[in-house]
């Protein structure tokens, strides 16, 4: 029973970890994709995002070294899709609404 809590304690911290930085990712990349692109035309936009993605996987295995439990070996097609639909979620959303009000850094 107490090992049953505690996995799914670790599962629940691991999901949300990653979720968080997977969202926070996207609305980073938007910042950026705001800040160097030229506008919704410009392909440099989706280089940022795909760079984004990219770069989170390291660092799950930094977190991990850190002492987080993301068992970021365990990763399958699932966790990187998931990873890469959610920051292109959050991207796309925050990237609309910044070009929508014009919103410069």
């Amino acid at each position: 029973m107490a090992t049953d809590t505690v996995e799914r304690r670790v599962a629940h911290v691991r999901g949300i970890t990653v979720t968080a930085i997977a969202c926070l990712a996207g609305v980073a990349a938007a910042a950026v994709s705001t800040a160097v692109a030229a506008g919704a035309e410009d392909t440099l936009a989706v280089y940022i995002l795909a760079s984004a993605v990219v770069v989170q996987f390291p660092l799950f295995r930094v977190l991990e070294m850190a002492g987080l439990e993301l068992n970021a070996d365990d990763f399958g097609a699932k966790d990187y899709l998931y990873v890469a639909f959610m920051t292109f979620a959050f991207w796309f959303v925050c990237w609309a609404v910044l070009l929508e009000t014009g919103a410069s850094f």
